[in-house]
């Protein structure tokens, strides 16, 4: 691993900190083939409406949320949910569907379409659920997914457990293959090709 970037901390993110990462998540993943098939519009629209929603995700639901920061800035996040947890309870379910809501009903509608096409492929098995991941799109390349990552996958190891993921983005697959992930499946969402990753435990 190359680490192009100096004097980065690699921090556990708290509650107060969901504003930050939701904000960085909206800008990083704006240009995710995903989320421009479902958000449309141009680049901040959909940065704007990701953050939105992934700030209700953050502060509703039971994730574990690990982040990069250099000089105090936060340029890089990646969230996991433990066995059991990668789909929201109710409360946090109708929380997520009252601020999609808020995107208006076309964005609802196709936001509604990725979520059933993706929770048909969560394994039946216990598992640690990554994501969302993002990093600052000017700094990808430069080893903050790699730091990110790398500590991801020693605290899979040091529980013993199964790692799993979704990705849109084609280099992405790669990127995971690096880290033991190996592709289990794939599936379209709303005619972007999608796919699905499994890491044995450790």
């Amino acid at each position: 691993m190359s680490i192009k970037e100096p004097n980065l901390n690699v921090i556990t993110l708290d509650r107060t900190a969901t504003h930050r990462a939701a904000v960085l998540l909206g800008r990083g993943m704006a240009d995710n083939p995903v989320h421009v098939a479902v958000y449309r519009g141009g680049d901040e629209h959909r940065a704007r409406c990701h953050a939105r929603l992934t700030r209700t995700l953050l502060t509703t639901s039971a994730l574990d949320i690990e982040g990069v920061e250099q000089a105090g800035e936060l340029i890089g996040v990646a969230a996991s949910a433990a066995p059991g947890r990668c789909q929201p309870y109710p409360p946090a379910r109708l929380r997520l569907l009252a601020t999609a809501s808020t995107l208006g009903v076309p964005i609802l509608s196709r936001l509604l379409e990725w979520n059933r096409t993706w929770a048909r492929h969560d394994p039946t098995e216990p598992h640690v659920h990554l994501g969302p991941v993002s990093v600052d799109r000017h700094l990808r390349g430069r080893g903050i997914g790699s730091l990110l990552l790398l500590r991801h996958v020693a605290r899979l190891d040091a529980i013993g457990a199964v790692g799993y993921l979704e990705t849109d983005r084609p280099e992405a697959v790669g990127f995971y293959n690096r880290f033991d992930y190996a592709v289990i499946g794939e599936a379209d969402v709303l005619g972007v090709p999608t796919w699905f990753m499994r890491r044995p435990a450790g």
